[in-house]
């Protein structure tokens, strides 16, 4: 198993909300994640589309996994959202990230969101903050 699969799998192993969400991790490398879930009926909201929190917890899940995917511990601390699509239960989602820049101290990724039909449902924007911390350190 590769560092970052490594990785994310202890993190998905202690993330009770994003196996709620049923996502399934379908790739990771250093700085990039791939996530896919089904939506849910108790997923949506009063006018009976998913909530839009749903869109935002598998992007957020996304950027962590890519943010964290080098081994450096990096916590999220600015996100946007752009819903672009209405989604309904039983729609498939697909995250993928691209990591936009690197240094020390912080990253920024780019997260689409799209359906079953490979249409955008939503962009989110995420930065994170590098910790100094390892994953696994002395390894």
């Amino acid at each position: 198993m590769k560092k970052a699969e490594k990785i994310v799998a202890k993190m998905i192993d202690g993330d009770a909300f994003s196996q709620w969400l049923g996502i399934e991790v379908v790739e990771v490398s250093k700085g990039f994640c791939k996530l896919k879930m089904i939506v849910r009926d108790e997923m949506t909201n009063g006018f009976n589309i998913a909530h839009g929190g749903i869109s935002y917890s598998l992007a957020d899940s996304a950027l962590a996994f890519a943010a964290n995917s080098d081994g450096i511990k990096s916590l999220s601390v600015e996100t946007t959202i752009v819903h672009t699509k209405k989604v309904m239960s039983g729609d498939t989602l697909i995250a993928e990230t691209q990591e936009i820049t690197k240094n020390d101290a912080s990253a920024v990724y780019k997260i689409n969101i799209k359906n079953q039909e490979n249409i955008e449902i939503a962009h989110f924007n995420g930065k994170v903050h590098r910790t100094n911390r390892e994953w696994f350190p002395n390894k």
